[in-house]
């Protein structure tokens, strides 16, 4: 075969490859990150997950290609306050005109976490100023970590995972009204306690135990509203996801109104090689047909609640009965088809 007939060749296979590969993606989607979140405005996704001292935030045209996406610090916690260390579970999402961010944070003592509230008045949350709004809390203004905000029907609510009381050993879910993105209006109500027995899988050694349903996220599917939350110790490797469900016409304030799974919906796969899948939260894709899921996991048993949780995505669907169906997770390495665009021009 001539020369030129061998390179004209080898550039075909590249092409071919490089738009196989720009059409598919694998997880993790980055090596290691927990508790992520994004939210889709614009065209574009702006990812976050927890670091500890500081909110980043990503802007991707797509999550499959998140390990290229623009990144920035938009807050570095100061130091010698209430909010200085252990910031977890942050979420940058657009409300009533601004973006906001929502993050648990404390001095040092896990007993002082509390949730604080950031505003970005510009359009983009990449630029602009990040304004330290305060402290995001009911009235009780107890342990509150991992919460999430909807504008359903015209009213902003919050979810979170808080203590009855001033001592650890049981986490709980509590909803509130909000008056506006940083203030809670009312009381909080108590709509979801560790129950089953996966729910209760904590132990820390030394007689210590925690019951833990914590990382809730709203989800709303044609009549239905759905909290998935997470369930069991972040340090085993059962952690994984429960279902809240509620009539979207029922009052989401009264406990009754919601009623929960008695099975797990995802959890560990020793056979595919991920353990402890939780703290989840969704998006569509960008034309918005599909429905995913994206979450943090480990690779291997064992490796608790540190670096070695790694953000992964996969699709979803739906039951009969309108409940989600999140499968199995999904192996690493897996080639993947990227979330469905086809309103791209």
């Amino acid at each position: 075969m001539n020369n030129w007939k061998i390179k004209l060749l080898f550039a075909l296979c590249l092409l071919m490859t490089g738009r196989l590969n720009a059409q598919t993606f694998t997880n993790p989607l980055l090596p290691s990150g927990a508790d992520p979140y994004s939210f889709y405005k614009d065209g574009y996704y702006y990812y976050t997950n927890s670091l500890g001292n500081r909110v980043d935030l990503w802007k991707t045209k797509s999550l499959a290609d998140l390990k290229n996406a623009e990144r920035k610090t938009i807050w570095k916690a100061p130091a010698g306050t209430m909010y200085s260390k252990e910031i977890w579970a942050p979420e940058v999402m657009f409300l009533r005109g601004k973006w906001y961010a929502y993050f648990a944070a404390d001095d040092g003592n896990n007993d002082h976490h509390r949730m604080y509230v950031l505003e970005n008045a510009s359009a983009d949350p990449m630029k602009g100023e990040w304004i330290f709004k305060g402290k995001i809390a009911d009235p009780t203004d107890k342990w509150a970590i991992d919460g999430d905000v909807i504008d359903f029907k015209g009213q902003l609510y919050m979810i979170w995972s808080g203590w009855e009381g001033d001592r650890n050993g049981k986490q709980e879910i509590f909803i509130a009204k909000l008056k506006n993105p940083w203030t809670v209006d009312g009381n909080r109500v108590k709509i979801s306690t560790p129950k089953f027995d996966w729910e209760k899988i904590g132990d820390l050694g030394g007689g210590a135990h925690v019951d833990v349903n914590e990382g809730p996220q709203f989800l709303v599917h044609d009549d239905k509203i759905f909290i998935i939350y997470s369930a069991s110790g972040c340090w085993t490797d059962f952690y994984a996801l429960g279902t809240l469900s509620a009539s979207a016409k029922s009052n989401l304030l009264d406990p009754k109104s919601w009623t929960k799974a008695g099975q797990p919906v995802f959890q560990q796969s020793p056979k595919d090689g991920v353990y402890a899948p939780g703290h989840n939260s969704f998006f569509k894709s960008p034309d918005g047909k599909e429905d995913w899921i994206l979450y943090h996991a480990n690779d291997k048993p064992g490796q608790g609640c540190g670096g070695f949780r790694s953000p992964r995505a996969q699709r979803f669907d739906w039951n009969a009965d309108g409940t989600p169906n999140f499968g199995t997770p999904i192996k690493p390495g897996e080639s993947l088809a990227i979330p469905s665009n086809h309103n791209k021009k």
